[in-house]
């Protein structure tokens, strides 16, 4: 740029010279040489004092030009000083016109340096322009201002438009990039071979985000957006703050502010114990527990890989005033969990632990019941035993009219913490909820897999419906049920309209920018396959076995009021599920749920994979 710059300054005071006299004019004599060797010798320095050869010409902005401007004024006006002592000691006969040569070098020279360094990054940014990804930014406000002069230092972006909803932004200019209506986007992907649109709404309420997201999601196109307002760090936005629209921002709901009393009443400065700690609802559990400051919080779990990653997980937080303790073992051991208990002198039991995959715990039904009605049972035992204030059992809306093993399995358990309840120090309580998004089994895992390897999608049935509800909105709502609890207490979540599992698909297919591959559309991306209905499942789940409910303080908790058996008559069945299940008959286990949950209509015949018929 040094030479760049020098022949510019050159041919500019030359052109000065020219445009003062009215024709092309050569300076002879003294002059020539003032004019060869004086522009440049004055000027360089003061570019590079300006910072002017440090800049990247890649990423020149307003800044950098802001620096030309000041340099090169300073540079005409030091030559302009020469110049009129030069005219004055050689008494030159261009005197006169000096002064009006000096004003047209400075105008000349900031277009020259500056335009120089404009028409560099747009040649180097046309470089790379075949490979780059054509966006468009819904969003014309300061958010999408920055993330356009972020996407302008890319070489993997092109802005193609703006889109905003606002009718005064319609038609203007942001940076040279016009603001256009939503309604033209089908236009712009058309023409300029658009597919990525970048939400960059920062405070979009969730409702109005689901509106937007619902609007795109017939078009081709990878939808990504900035994060909400409370997750930007202050600061210049980053094209890496840009993350994919996902289901979640779809079926996750506006928030109710939780109550912080609740929150930490069974918690903060106690001995907190979380069953099942490695998995999906556990690990969330721990978080939010640590971050209400227990005085200890034990982590139990008999996975060794899961207790592990979660202890580390914790760990790396950095709460030192807080003892994490990693224990492994079974819920199903009363001696281990006695000595737990006993040890540390526990006072709150989030109870997470069991087998909650249908299909599996169909082919495993003496484990379920093991796990998750005997493991229960060990640890309420336990619990009383030594003196535990609080027990949470998490359930399932699955323990409703169940279908399946697993449900029925719950529904028990939720018994036997209804029957302790009764005359007991322990106050014992049940939360029941939906699916939760991203949890390990879950189907929305499954379609990111299946949508990754190019399909096909597999689901049960057109017709299968579920409710959903983010993991951290279920665990938060949990611990604040807990603390609501009176004994045997079962409380229901809120989970919002359930959703047809066929409409997930689809949507997932579309937020990806891909089509559906089906009879409208053969030429589609990812096609939908219907496997039929599995072992123990059930095209719709409820959440209430029962018309009796009431409020809580917390509008998306509810109290159900239900039937439950005398302990006298469940532990006669209790017994004889414990013999069914060392003895492996496994009819027998089955008539015995039925017995104990006269809501089960089980599904399918038995399909244990040590069953015999």
């Amino acid at each position: 740029m040094l030479f760049v710059d020098s022949v510019l300054l050159l041919a500019v005071i030359m052109l000065s010279f020219s445009i003062r006299v009215g024709h092309f004019y050569l300076p002879e004599g003294v002059l020539f040489y003032w004019v060869v060797f004086s522009a440049p010798i004055v000027a360089i320095p003061i570019f590079v004092r300006f910072g002017l050869y440090r800049a990247v010409i890649r990423y020149i902005g307003f800044k950098e030009l802001w620096a030309i401007v000041q340099a090169v004024s300073l540079y005409a006006l030091v030559l302009g000083v020469i110049g009129y002592r030069v005219a004055d000691w050689y008494m030159t006969d261009v005197d006169n016109v000096v002064s009006s040569v000096i004003l047209i070098n400075w105008l000349l020279a900031i277009i020259a340096i500056g335009g120089s360094r404009m028409i560099g990054r747009w040649l180097l940014s046309e470089t790379g322009s075949r490979k780059r990804t054509n966006v468009v930014i819904y969003g014309a406000g300061s958010a999408g201002r920055q993330l356009s002069n972020a996407l302008t230092q890319s070489n993997d972006y092109k802005m193609a438009a703006f889109i905003d909803n606002n009718a005064a932004l319609l038609g203007q200019s942001i940076h040279g990039i016009n603001v256009v209506s939503r309604h033209d986007l089908g236009r712009l992907i058309e023409k300029k071979n658009v597919t990525e649109v970048l939400l960059a709404i920062p405070s979009l309420t969730r409702a109005e985000r689901n509106e937007i997201i619902h609007f795109l999601e017939p078009y081709s196109v990878l939808v990504r957006s900035l994060p909400s307002v409370s997750e930007l760090a202050q600061g210049k936005l980053r094209i890496a703050d840009l993350r994919d629209v996902t289901i979640k921002d779809l079926l996750g709901r506006d928030s109710v502010a939780p109550n912080s009393d609740l929150l930490g009443l069974n918690i903060a400065n106690k001995v907190v114990m979380v069953t099942g700690a490695g998995g999906s609802i556990g690990s969330e559990l721990c978080r939010q527990i640590l971050a209400l400051k227990p005085q200890v919080l034990v982590l139990f779990d008999q996975s060794e890989f899961a207790l592990y990653g979660i202890h580390k997980e914790l760990i790396n937080v950095g709460m030192t005033n807080v003892q994490i303790l990693q224990l492994l073992g079974s819920v199903t051991n009363y001696k281990r969990l006695s000595h737990i208990l006993q040890r540390f002198d526990v006072n709150t039991i989030y109870h997470a632990a069991a087998y909650k995959h249908v299909p599996m715990v169909e082919s495993n039904n003496a484990e379920g019941v093991s796990n998750n009605i005997f493991g229960t049972l060990t640890c309420a035992q336990a619990a009383i035993d030594h003196g535990v204030d609080t027990f949470v059992l998490i359930s399932t809306d699955k323990a409703v009219r169940p279908t399946n093993t697993m449900g029925a399995t719950k529904r028990v358990a939720e018994l036997v913490l209804q029957t302790l309840a009764v005359g007991c120090n322990t106050r014992f309580s049940m939360v029941r909820f939906g699916n939760v998004l991203n949890s390990s089994g879950s189907v929305i895992p499954l379609f990111k897999e299946q949508i990754k390897e190019g399909g096909p999608i597999t689901v049960t049935d057109p017709e299968i419906q579920r409710y959903f509800m983010t993991i951290p909105e279920a665990v938060e709502l949990v611990i604040q049920a807990g603390a609501m609890a009176e004994g045997g207490d079962v409380f229901v979540l809120d989970m919002g309209e359930p959703v047809r599992i066929l409409d997930l698909a689809q949507k997932m297919i579309r937020l990806s920018g891909l089509q559906v591959k089906d009879k409208l559309n053969p030429n589609g991306d990812i096609e939908i396959k219907f496997t039929g209905l599995r072992p123990g499942e059930k095209l719709y789940e409820e959440l209430l076995i029962g018309g009796n409910v009431s409020k809580t303080n917390n509008p998306m908790i509810l109290r159900a009021e239900e039937e439950m058996l005398a302990w006298g008559d469940l532990k006669l069945i209790l017994d004889e599920l414990e013999q069914a299940v060392d003895s492996g008959d496994q009819v027998k286990l089955r008539q015995l749920l039925i017995k104990a949950v006269p809501g089960f209509k089980p599904q399918s015949l038995i399909t244990d994979i040590l069953y015999e018929a």
